[in-house]
C-alpha cells in the first residue's frame, strides 16, 4: 500500500464562483470533501502542498489525510482542475472514505525485466495498451502499483490481465474478458520489410495470372496476348534457319554462293 499523504486544509464558509475566486486571491486552492453519507465540506488547501503531491505518480489512487483544524479526515483525490493558461490548480475534489469501504481507483502499471525479453533484445517495441488499470479494492489495501514482468516475451506476444498478479481482495472493474495490458510489437523497419514482401508476392501472383514474364513481356497464348503475336525479341521461329547477317551476299541461284568480283 502507498504511503498516506497529509494535507492541511481550512474550511470555507460559502460556495460559488465569488468565494472560490476570493480563496484564490488569498493564495489558496478552493476544494470540497464529499461522500461517505455525510454532508459536503467546503475547504481550501495550500497550492504548494497540493502541487508537490498531485504531480506524483498514482496521486488519484492514494489515501489522503486531511488535517482540518485538528480533525483528521481520510479521503481519496478525485479531481484537480487546472488553469489552462498557467497550469496551476484552481479547484480540488476529495471523496471521503470510511474504514472497510470498497473504492475504484486507477493503479499504475510498471514493467520490469526488459533485458530478459527476447523480443526487446531483437529490436521489438513495448506497446503499452494500459498505463493504469482500474481496480475495485478495499480502501485500506490500495496497491501503489502493479508489476508486470517481460521475462521471456518475444515479438508478437501479448500480456493479458490474467497474467497480472493482483493483491488479495482486489479485482479489475472490467470483467468477462481477458483484456490486453501490453504487447511486444515488431520494429518499424521489420514491419515495412514484411509489407513490401507481401506486396511483391501479390504483384508477382497477379503477373503470373496475366501471363506476363519477369521481363514484362506478355507470353504468346497468355490471356493478355494479342492473336498471332510474334515471339519475344531474339527468339527464333521453330524449324527455321538463322537469318543471314547484314551485308552478307545472298546465295547464288542453284545453291552456290557467288564469288566476289565474278
Amino acid at each position: 500500500m502507498a504511503d498516506l499523504i497529509t494535507l492541511r486544509a481550512e474550511t470555507r464558509e460559502k460556495g460559488g464562483k465569488g468565494p472560490a475566486r476570493a480563496a484564490r486571491r488569498a493564495g489558496r486552492v478552493p476544494g470540497i470533501i464529499y461522500g461517505d453519507n455525510a454532508p459536503p465540506i467546503l475547504i481550501s488547501v495550500d497550492p504548494r502542498e497540493l502541487a508537490h503531491e498531485s504531480t506524483k505518480e498514482g496521486f488519484f489512487a492514494r489515501l489522503v489525510s486531511l488535517d482540518l483544524h485538528g480533525t483528521t479526515l481520510r479521503a481519496i483525490p478525485r479531481e484537480v482542475q487546472l488553469d489552462p493558461a498557467s497550469d496551476r490548480a484552481i479547484h480540488v475534489d476529495f471523496m471521503r472514505v470510511g474504514a472497510g469501504s470498497l473504492i475504484t481507483v486507477a493503479v499504475p502499471v510498471h514493467f520490469t525485466e526488459q533485458a530478459k525479453s527476447p523480443g526487446l533484445r531483437r529490436g521489438g517495441i513495448l506497446n503499452v495498451v494500459r498505463h493504469a488499470i482500474d481496480l475495485r479494492c478495499p480502501v485500506d489495501a490500495i496497491p501503489d502499483s502493479l508489476t508486470v514482468s517481460l521475462d521471456g516475451l518475444d515479438i508478437g506476444d501479448s500480456i493479458h490481465i490474467s497474467a497480472v498478479i493482483l493483491p488479495p481482495g482486489t479485482r479489475p472493474t472490467i470483467s468477462g474478458r481477458n483484456f490486453t495490458v501490453a504487447s511486444i510489437a515488431a520494429p518499424t523497419a521489420v514491419r515495412e520489410e514484411q509489407a513490401a514482401a507481401v506486396a511483391a508476392a501479390a504483384a508477382a501472383a497477379a503477373a503470373a495470372a496475366a501471363g506476363v514474364t519477369p521481363e514484362g513481356v506478355v507470353a504468346p497464348g497468355a490471356p493478355g496476348a494479342a492473336p498471332g503475336a510474334a515471339p519475344a525479341p531474339g527468339a527464333a521461329a521453330a524449324g527455321s534457319g538463322a537469318a543471314p547477317a547484314r551485308g552478307a551476299a545472298a546465295p547464288a541461284r542453284g545453291g552456290q554462293p557467288s564469288k566476289p568480283g565474278g
